[in-house]
């Protein structure tokens, strides 16, 4: 018995109070036996549930699965990679072929539920098989869970994937205090969702477009912007940054380095948008105007 409690309290090393109880609420939700496939992106949500599957379940039970596409910016791929790394948990890349499917290049409100769809049949038709798995569970926080932008949440339910954030009702702030208790790197990282939600819904998602919006927001991380959104309008660069970092625009230099760069990046205007970082912007207007 003292030999099991001393396992417990070294499985949860460093979390005490609120965080310590979340932990243990997520825990209990994952699978008593078997191996856990988590759904990784390197974000804040899927790391802190990779995190603790590892120390619920061990590193042998819990492993990372990491889509890898078209619309996976190149530094959020090297950033996933280090973060699994620190959690000390296997990572698996797979790739994924959402571009191929016409109903993904056309890009109506629904998009994400065909890029989900993709990762999901993959790990259920290869990956499960393959590594053991008993159950898959992905990131989704209990505020995710309450939005009405989020057409990937059908493709998980409709794979039976698990969602233990949401279901022990951690929405984003317990999210990143567990993040922190854990000692994560990236307990204070912006969302970054896909290339494909900076081009407007109802015009295509090409690989070309995806290069661009990447090669655009590499150059405003560059001029020292610590979050920023390219939305592409063909021609048009619409650049959305934190609104207490609009003023950076102001200074000379970095403007003209911002439009030098958009431009190298293959835009012919570029533009500020005034109202600032919006979230979801393209899908919930939409979504409210239906």
């Amino acid at each position: 018995m003292a030999t099991q409690h001393s396992e417990e309290s070294g499985r949860w090393a460093g979390l005490s109070g609120p965080e310590l109880a979340d932990a243990l609420a997520v825990a209990a939700r994952l699978p008593e036996a078997g191996r856990l496939g988590v759904a990784f992106s390197g974000g804040v949500d899927s790391a802190v549930l990779l995190a603790v599957a590892v120390r619920a379940l061990g590193g042998d039970r819990a492993i990372g699965l990491l889509a890898v596409s078209d619309s996976l910016a190149r530094d959020e791929l090297a950033l996933a990679r280090g973060t699994a790394d620190e959690i000390g948990a296997p990572l698996v890349e797979f790739e994924t072929r959402e571009g191929d499917n016409p109903a993904y290049r056309a890009n109506d409100v629904d998009r994400c539920f065909h890029c989900k769809d993709e990762m999901f049949t993959v790990i259920d038709t290869r990956l499960v098989d393959e590594f053991g798995l008993v159950a898959v569970a992905y990131g989704e926080n209990a505020d995710d869970a309450a939005r009405i932008d989020r057409p990937g949440a059908r493709a998980a339910t409709d794979h039976a994937v698990l969602r233990p954030l949401a279901e022990a009702g951690l929405g984003k702030r317990r999210v990143r205090a567990l993040a922190r208790a854990l000692g994560l790197s990236v307990a204070d990282k912006p969302a970054a969702p896909c290339l494909a939600s900076r081009i407007p819904h109802g015009q295509e998602v090409t690989p070309a477009k995806l290069k661009q919006v990447e090669a655009g927001e590499e150059v405003l991380r560059e001029w020292g912007f610590t979050d920023a959104r390219v939305r592409h309008h063909g021609d048009i660069a619409r650049i959305e940054v934190p609104a207490d970092e609009l003023g950076l625009f102001a200074e000379v230099e970095r403007r003209d380095g911002v439009l030098r760069g958009l431009r190298e990046a293959g835009f012919a205007y570029v533009t500020v948008d005034l109202a600032g970082l919006q979230s979801g912007a393209f899908t919930l207007q939409v979504l409210r105007r239906g």
